[in-house]
């Protein structure tokens, strides 16, 4: 598939410098572009590629529009606009109409016209597949499950009963929602499962990255609303509600009867404690620890940055008498009769 600068800019709303005739039918790295390829530049670490660049039209800042040696897109977020280009370019593969006959589809199941239903894919009793929805080899789609218009289920998906997908919905390989969430009871040195009768909502416009978890709630729905976009490798437990396009980085995890706001950005192996509540527009940077509520917007961290092994092994034992001096440090202050103000 190819555009020409003229139709990929007017489609951007950007201004165009250069040849609008100029086709293109792919994306690249300024330093690897060729004939026919477009690129972006938004780091000014990388000015030498852009100088220096055969692609055949860059996206840029006009801040960079005079550096730019080559026809230019020129808008106010390159980042975002090649996003854009690159989806136009670059499209999923068009999924032909009906099922493979491997597929197997329970009678009382409805599956549009438009869907596609790829090799040994089980579509389980009552489940609803919309208009224009792509499910891959291997899926499975439990009972009375709904999966909503263009949605795409790729390979080895697990959609478990009654959860709820909604609209342009993306599943990548191996994701699985509606697992049972992990509730157990104690009693008597024994651990009492909980059944978990909710389910799982998932808003338009969610990606949920490859062998990432949701899982049902155990009364009430587990909910991810609309936009929300989840990386590989990520543990969302029951009853979890995450806000309207938020963000979050592979091997995070997310403990039960937990909301987090929306427009978050969730950083990779963040650990987020149970029946808390984050705030809109909270940026938690990578292996911090969640363990009390965010009220307040803001940029939140901890966990300590990597040292030598020696300064480590010399920062451990210091640590370890904190609490000791903090005591002596106490007994001076008696001593000497200071007191807070």
């Amino acid at each position: 598939m190819s555009w020409t600068l003229a139709q990929l800019a007017e489609r951007l709303n950007a201004q165009l410098k250069g040849d609008g005739e100029c086709e293109i039918h792919s994306v690249a790295t300024l330093q690897n572009a060729g004939q026919g390829q477009i690129s972006f530049f938004t780091n000014g670490k990388y000015k030498s590629q852009l100088l220096t660049t055969r692609a055949s039209a860059v996206i840029v800042h006009p801040d960079f529009e005079s550096d730019c040696p080559v026809n230019a897109i020129i808008v106010a977020n390159p980042h975002a606009a090649y996003a854009r280009v690159a989806q136009m370019l670059h499209p999923y593969p068009r999924a032909d109409h009906g099922a493979h006959p491997s597929a197997q589809i329970a009678p009382d199941a409805t599956v549009a016209k438009t869907a596609s239903i790829g090799a040994n894919a089980v579509i389980d009793s009552g489940a609803q597949i919309g208009e224009g929805v792509v499910i891959g080899a291997n899926a499975y789609i439990g009972k009375n499950a709904r999966i909503g218009t263009d949605s795409r289920i790729f390979a080895n998906v697990t959609v478990c009963d009654d959860v709820v997908i909604g609209e342009r919905v993306i599943l990548h390989p191996g994701a699985v929602i509606g697992a049972d969430g992990f509730g157990q009871a104690y009693d008597k040195g024994l651990w009492v499962k909980v059944p978990q009768i909710g389910g799982v909502r998932l808003g338009n416009d969610v990606e949920i990255g490859a062998n990432t978890t949701v899982d049902r709630g155990a009364i009430e729905d587990t909910v991810i609303e609309d936009g929300v976009k989840l990386d590989n490798q990520i543990q969302i437990a029951h009853n979890v509600r995450i806000g309207a396009h938020t963000v979050m980085a592979a091997t995070s995890a997310v403990a039960g009867s937990t909301t987090i706001g929306s427009h978050c950005m969730i950083a990779g192996a963040v650990a987020i404690a149970g029946h808390l509540t984050i705030a809109d527009n909270v940026t938690i940077t990578g292996m911090t620890m969640i363990t009390k509520s965010i009220t307040e917007a803001g940029s939140y961290s901890s966990g300590i940055s990597a040292e030598t092994t020696a300064v480590w092994h010399r920062l451990h034992a210091r640590l370890k008498k904190l609490d000791d001096m903090a005591k002596r440090f106490q007994h001076i202050e008696k001593k000497l009769k200071i007191t807070e103000e």
